[in-house]
């Protein structure tokens, strides 16, 4: 018998990827499909927030699906293609910056994912939902910490999420020049705080943001 073949010495422990582990049991105790939800854009300074919902077809399953944060520009929208291909539904939901400013982050988060979930051609069982708040949506959900790292559902909407993020705002690129959105995506980047000071808040800012107040507030204020 061929002894298994040992990693190399120093290697560290291999990485694994998300499965449909979570994904079967919860379909097994809902008696019907699961859907993954995650989102994209809590943390910027400009630009809405962003959520995607995905049931996966476990028996056509595009390979490399990982953690959006995981994967290259390039090969986040290669896969984006293939989810959309072959998932058996799939949604993508916003919520506005005016929204942000008026509900806050959290709840406008919850507002994207639900319209994400709104979007599935298949009304899901049940949800699996990246992170651990239990945001309102039109199933029961299931938090799963890390999900996007440990299910091929959650891993599949952060992909769709972040990729019709990133194009919008790169659209708002051209709407309002001179701050970068194409490359920072509307987050914290020294081009981005050289810009405001210059230009002042665009209307795709988040004017609740403390950043941003702190930005625009006069010095000594």
């Amino acid at each position: 018998m061929k002894a298994p073949s040992k990693a190399p010495a120093g290697a560290g422990p291999r990485r694994t990827g998300p499965t449909l582990t979570l994904e079967l049991a919860l379909t097994d105790s809902s008696g019907g499909p699961v859907c993954g939800v995650d989102e994209a854009g809590r943390g910027p300074w400009a630009g809405p927030v962003s959520a995607g919902a995905v049931i996966l077809n476990p028996d056509d399953l595009p390979e490399g699906i990982d953690d959006s944060k995981a994967l290259t520009h390039a090969r986040r929208e290669a896969l984006e293609i293939e989810i959309k291909a072959r998932a058996l539904a799939w949604g993508v939901g916003f919520a506005s910056v005016e929204e942000i400013d008026q509900l806050n982050i959290l709840q406008a988060t919850g507002l994207a994912m639900r319209r994400a979930v709104e979007g599935l051609a298949i009304p899901p069982a049940a949800a699996l939902v990246d992170g651990s708040y239990r945001f309102k949506l039109p199933c029961p959900i299931q938090t799963v910490v890390k999900g996007d790292s440990l299910s091929l559902s959650i891993a599949a909407a952060s992909i769709l999420a972040k990729t019709a993020r990133d194009r919008l705002m790169v659209e708002l690129d051209g709407t309002y020049p001179g701050y970068g959105f194409a490359g920072h995506k509307g987050y914290n980047a020294p081009i981005h705080a050289a810009a405001l000071k210059a230009l002042g808040p665009s209307p795709a800012h988040r004017r609740s943001w403390a950043p941003i107040r702190a930005l625009l507030e006069p010095a000594g204020g």
